[in-house]
């Protein structure tokens, strides 16, 4: 059996303002973030009070329901603030950074030589659990639980993604210790995809079954490769990492610090000069965007891609699990007629008075105007073109949306995670939101059944 993976089900977006492989490091920023919100499933308890201080791999909180799992401050400083929502829900931690940073230092770990349950306390005390997530429920992994394989996507499909095999260049040393530690939580295989053309620092290392992928998006998501190798079945559990964790989690291995670096790509039209920045978790968005200029006034900052990143603000804070920041121009204009006259400046998969299809390579500058309002949900068989999942897309959203989880099982939404939606979501003529309506979905069945 082949270990390639070939899709013909996605869509590529070619956008404008595509990173250049040249790096620099960002302006050192005043305040972290760390924002609860992207952690699903868990119930936050506070370690530190306003006002105190810490280091940096001091933990600042732990789970309620697994007291374990430590989430740690990326800097030295002063928590100035603890913003709370409805209940007095911990929603989002700000930490004034210190002019001396400190770190918290671990004794180093022997990892070829030390069991599954001491690395497991390892990276618990450490702070880099949270980077180990689980499938079903898109949550982070259970630290009690033995998954039946790991799966890395080394692969970016995205649109504007980081290039993986120039960010990852020279971490060989990291990743290999990251792997070797995760060899030993799973009686599986640890999977890793890697690009069919690329040259990826992945591919060399050893423990791990590589997987050629070639295709459009989302043959670079996880979901989309696990799908293809080793499917999850009711009852099964699958773990997933992203690449740049596994450096967090390598130099916490070999180091016995954490450390919260990234390199970011700030892509997107509306970036002067777009390229890599070497930043930290939680660092504000504007001590990188404007370095590299920015085109107009009237521009949208996202976190994250594209298609799954969250709106933001230009002083707003980076991502725990984000490497892309994008600056597009704001879609608040409306054409007269648009929707009746011949289209060439933007993507579609019809061909009515569209003619995107006929130039499959052209990088187009598109806003975010969604081009429609929100309407009822109509059958069109768009959905099943973008989605080369073995499910039925339309049915498993309508299942979440009504909230009936024996047929949420059945369509397999464990199998699936909000970003394998993302394309359905940018083809829908309803304009539904298929990112959310998953997530609570997700929600949902975790907290009745997970």
């Amino acid at each position: 059996m082949s270990k390639d993976i070939r899709i013909k089900k996605g869509l590529n977006i070619n956008l404008v303002g595509a990173a250049e492989q040249t790096t620099s490091k960002a302006v050192l920023s005043n305040v972290y973030a760390i924002n609860l919100s992207e952690f699903h499933g868990v119930t936050p308890k506070l370690l530190v009070k306003q006002g105190g201080v810490v280091k940096a791999g001091e933990p600042l909180f732990f789970d309620k329901n697994q007291e374990d799992i430590m989430f740690v401050s990326p800097v030295s400083g002063e928590l100035i603030e603890v913003e709370r929502g409805a209940r007095r829900r911990v929603l989002k931690l700000r930490i004034q950074a210190s002019k001396e940073q400190e770190s918290v230092a671990h004794e180093k770990v022997d990892v070829a030589s030390a069991s599954a349950e001491d690395l497991k306390a390892y990276l618990l005390k450490g702070g880099c659990w949270p980077f180990i997530k689980q499938r079903p429920y898109d949550v982070i992994a259970k630290p009690s639980g033995t998954p039946k394989a790991i799966f890395i996507s080394g692969y970016n499909s995205a649109p504007l993604a980081a290039d993986l095999d120039y960010v990852l260049k020279g971490k060989e040393t990291q990743l290999q210790a990251a792997i070797t530690a995760l060899s030993k939580f799973t009686s599986g295989k640890v999977h890793v995809s890697v690009g069919k053309s690329g040259n990826s620092p992945l591919a060399s290392l050893n423990g791990v079954e590589i997987h050629k992928v070639s295709g459009p998006h989302p043959v670079g998501l996880v979901g989309t490769q696990i799908n293809k190798i080793d499917p999850i079945n009711k009852g099964e559990v699958v773990w997933t990492v992203a690449p740049q964790d596994l450096i967090t989690i390598g130099d916490l291995l070999l180091t016995g610090v954490f450390n919260p670096e990234r390199t970011v790509a700030l892509v997107g039209s509306s970036v002067k000069s777009p390229k890599y920045y070497t930043t930290k978790i939680g660092a504000e968005i504007s001590t990188f965007l404007y370095a590299s200029g920015v085109n107009s006034e009237n521009f949208r900052v996202i976190n994250g891609d594209v298609l799954t990143g969250n709106k933001s603000t230009p002083d707003g804070n980076l991502g725990y699990y984000n490497v892309t920041v994008t600056a597009i121009p704001e879609g608040d204009d409306y054409e007269l007629f648009g929707w009746n006259k011949p289209i060439f400046n933007k993507i579609s998969t019809t061909k009515a008075l569209t003619f995107s299809w006929l130039t499959p390579k052209k990088k187009f500058d598109l806003t975010t105007n969604t081009n429609g309002e929100h309407r009822a949900f109509v059958v069109t068989g768009q959905y099943e073109e973008v989605f080369p999942l073995d499910i039925y897309p339309m049915q498993l959203l309508k299942a979440c949306m009504y909230k009936d989880l024996d047929e949420m099982e059945q369509l397999g939404l464990y199998e699936v995670a909000p970003e394998d939606f993302s394309l359905t979501e940018f083809v829908c003529i309803s304009k539904q939101p298929h990112q959310e309506i998953i997530r609570e979905g997700l929600d949902l069945l975790y907290k009745e059944i997970g």
